[in-house]
């Protein structure tokens, strides 16, 4: 990646972790999940209201590092309008990028602005950071009733 891109992604990830969009509490969510990154702290709890088989609304709530609250921010704005499997299918091609790197994904430029994490995957011990959101929302979006912990 070059220098000018890469300042641009972190940039937008400075932007999302300091101002995170969708950061508030839903009225009566259809589905919720909390997630736990102890390894960094990250706290993230996502909230769903789905309608006509759509996330006709996402918010999370919580308190974590920079990559973290940014991946959440761009997370609820990507899937936002979308069936519950097209944002599972985001997820997993989110979870290759930020575990595999951008050179393993067809088409990364499709991403749109979640490409901005494709920097992340440098940096191992950050992963968990900027996955907590994507695995939170998979829970909520499946039921799931324990926490998610990244460990």
């Amino acid at each position: 990646m070059n220098g000018e891109l890469r300042d641009l992604y972190q940039e937008v990830i400075i932007d999302h972790g300091r101002r995170p969009r969708n950061f508030r509490r839903l009225a009566e969510p259809s589905c919720t999940a909390e997630g736990f990154n102890p390894l960094c702290g990250d706290e993230l709890r996502v909230e769903l209201k789905l309608a006509d088989g759509l996330i006709e609304d996402i918010a999370f709530q919580g308190a974590g590092c920079a990559i973290a609250m940014a991946s959440a921010s761009l997370m609820t704005q990507a899937v936002k309008g979308h069936s519950p499997e097209q944002a599972l299918a985001l997820f997993a091609r989110v979870h290759e990028l930020l575990t595999e790197g951008p050179s393993t994904l067809e088409a990364p430029e499709q991403l749109g602005k979640l490409a901005v994490l494709a920097g992340v995957w440098e940096f191992p011990v950050r992963v968990k950071c900027a996955t907590l959101a994507w695995h939170t929302l998979r829970s909520a979006l499946q039921g799931g009733a324990a926490p998610v912990t990244t460990e």
